[in-house]
């Protein structure tokens, strides 16, 4: 299917798609249908209004997300004590990359563009495993589809890293628009300045997605290993989490684009 997108030359498309695709928009149209059939088959009409109303419900709640990933997207764990020790020592040369995960095209608080929070969240991470293994840091992330007169993501966390967080990145990759460029754009780049292992940072429900472009990527001669965030649970009672929340609203979505994604290619 993303080849399919690619032939027609609609990739600027796949935001409007998949917004189209996700909730709650293919339920509120539910409702609708629901709603409508009401007046000729009763019955018919008010399961597809109750059903609807359920999916949103379940779609608004944290407990919803947590289930979905863990049954379908199978995260990584977080990386063990043990395992950073022994990347201050790498038996080959190895660089840290951290995935972009939205821009801020102008904040006006800053004057200037700025990086949206899941961005922000995967460059502090970086920057943390950086200081604690002496690793260097590599950041990719270009203009997405639905942002393309923005200045690239990678040059905006080139700033923050250096200016806020007094850790400058060794490599920018900014030409990448999505998770699969962003693989094979970073290991070509990663590729020809030497080095032949990736310890990868982005979020773990977009983990299995970006590990398996980048292990298609670099091949035989790169080894990928994941550095997963994000990875904290709520301390809510149990009943809380399928309460509907903003979050759970966004968690949902998240687990769903990742498995959309895997579903056409992307």
């Amino acid at each position: 299917m993303n080849n399919l997108l690619v032939l027609l030359g609609i990739e600027s498309w796949k935001p409007l798609l998949t917004a189209m695709l996700l909730p709650p928009v293919p339920l509120l149209l539910l409702v609708l249908v629901g709603g409508r059939l009401i007046m000729s088959r009763r019955g018919l009409g008010w399961l597809l209004v109750l059903l609807s109303v359920a999916l949103l419900w379940l779609s608004s709640c944290t407990g919803s997300a947590r289930l979905l990933s863990q049954l379908a997207l199978h995260p990584q764990p977080a990386l063990t004590a043990e395992r950073l020790r022994a990347l201050k020592t790498p038996a080959r040369p190895t660089a840290i990359v951290v995935l972009g995960g939205g821009l801020e095209p102008f904040a006006p608080e800053y004057g200037a563009a700025s990086l949206q929070h899941p961005s922000l969240e995967r460059l502090r991470y970086g920057i943390w495993l950086s200081r604690e293994t002496g690793l260097p840091l590599a950041f990719s992330g270009g203009v997405g589809w639905a942002q393309p007169e923005a200045m690239p993501e990678a040059r905006v966390a080139a700033q923050i890293a250096a200016n806020e967080f007094g850790r400058p990145l060794k490599w920018v990759e900014d030409q990448s628009r999505d998770t699969r460029e962003n693989a094979v754009r970073s290991v070509a780049l990663l590729r020809a300045a030497g080095i032949r292992q990736i310890v990868l940072v982005t979020h773990g429900w977009h983990m299995p997605r970006a590990l398996r472009a980048f292990e298609a990527a670099a091949g035989t001669d790169i080894g990928i290993e994941a550095a997963a965030m994000g990875l904290a649970r709520g301390t809510e009672t149990p009943v809380l989490t399928w309460m509907p929340t903003t979050k759970g609203i966004t968690d949902v979505r998240n687990v769903l684009r990742e498995l959309l994604a895997r579903i056409v290619g992307a």
